[in-house]
């Protein structure tokens, strides 16, 4: 059975419908990945998944490295079976922490406090990136090497390479070298993933019960060191592709001209995954480009804060649950919403809920949030389908 197969490309645009078989299901694309850390959905049981209709989600390396660590999955059969997830999982590769910790640490230096803290990037070379642990304070290093074995651990169906996500605004000679460290660091992924599957044939692009492994495109907002590194990625011996460094603080300009800078040169047999991408709105036209699934934390992260999600016509609005004027109001969050807070709940409790700070009000939002971007895919494959986007 083929990893990935397109059964419809649109005529309207580079849209396409398509098929992910991994060993927990298959997954219709385009695809929205909710983003479970630690290896849980927050605020959502893994029960609830069935109904809400989610088909995959993503989970987080460096943070099930640190905690309960790799040995421990390992021990339990992996993350599907210790959490409850039985679905299709992604797995990063820790990449983006040297992004996100970085700019962290630079904070850290401009604002030292009295104890001395110390950063939790520690710094980057070739080798990989050493981290200070925020769970015991030790240092760790994540290379190539160790992110394979640890998404070996944690036992994905899907995991990404290790990479340098590069920050909004570098210079073209950093975005260069990072990029540069990115595509050898791939190199080094491939080979310590034969190793670990001495079986596996890549070149079939076929599934035989093994993780698949997506290479990373990098490049910052150069077009040619974007160009170059679709070119670089697209040569491996990968099973799917993603593209990383965007939502990092640009413009939706600078994303889109990003990724139409890729898409040429992504081979149509592979799978496309765009990382970080959350806005509706972004979605819709990354579809159109050609990109197959999308993950983004910030929809259960709005949730939690009581910001939800309507569709006004053909935009997509947020909807703030915590306003006092909210008290009073008797509809659900939106009218013809079939998930369980819409039928069940007004947006009054709700709002109570959340004046009172009860954990039910987190559920109700995220359940809210995670089944509207389930129906606005579905609505997007069902477009394509009838060849209308």
């Amino acid at each position: 059975m083929k990893f990935f197969e397109v059964v419809k490309q649109s005529k309207k645009s580079k849209a396409r419908l398509g098929l992910l078989s991994t060993p927990h299901g298959t997954v219709r694309t385009p695809a929205f990945v909710p983003v479970a850390t630690r290896g849980t959905i927050k605020a959502i049981p893994p029960k609830d998944i069935p109904d809400i209709g989610i088909q995959i989600a993503f989970v987080n390396t460096f943070h099930l490295a640190l905690h309960p660590g790799g040995e421990v999955l390992k021990k339990f059969g992996g993350i599907h079976k210790y959490s409850g997830l039985n679905i299709p999982l992604m797995s990063d590769s820790a990449g983006f922490q040297v992004f996100s910790l970085g700019r962290a640490s630079e904070r850290q230096r401009r604002m030292r406090t009295r104890e001395g803290d110390e950063a939790l990037l520690l710094g980057i070379t070739e080798e990989g990136a050493r981290f200070r642990s925020p769970v015991d304070g030790n240092e760790i290093a994540f290379t190539p090497e160790f992110s394979m074995q640890e998404q070996a651990r944690i036992g994905a169906d899907i995991v990404m390479a290790f990479d340098e996500c590069i920050y909004y605004g570098a210079s073209k000679e950093y975005a260069k070298k990072a990029t540069q460290r990115t595509h050898e660091w791939l190199l080094r992924c491939v080979a310590a993933k034969k190793i670990k599957n001495p079986s596996s044939v890549r070149s079939a692009r076929t599934f035989a019960g093994k993780q698949m492994l997506y290479g990373i495109v990098q490049g910052g907002t150069y077009k040619d060191l974007r160009e170059e590194s679709a070119k670089f990625v697209a040569k491996q011996h990968i099973d799917g592709i993603a593209i990383g460094g965007v939502a990092v603080g640009e413009t939706t300009k600078e994303m889109k001209d990003a990724v139409g800078w890729v898409a040429p040169y992504l081979p149509p047999e592979l799978p496309r995954h765009l990382l970080g991408i959350g806005r509706l709105e972004d979605i819709v036209a990354f579809v159109r480009q050609g990109m197959d699934s999308f993950d983004c934390v910030e929809l259960t992260r709005l949730a939690r804060n009581g910001i939800v999600f309507q569709k006004k016509g053909a935009r997509f609005e947020r909807y703030d649950l915590t306003g006092t004027k909210r008290l009073r109001e008797k509809d659900p969050i939106e009218k013809d919403c079939p998930c369980y807070a819409c039928r069940n709940f007004s947006v009054a409790f709700i709002h109570h809920l959340f004046r009172e700070r009860e954990l039910l009000g987190y559920y109700l939002a995220t359940y809210h949030n995670l089944s509207f971007f389930e129906r606005a895919f579905q609505d997007m494959r069902e477009k394509i389908e009838q060849g209308n986007l």
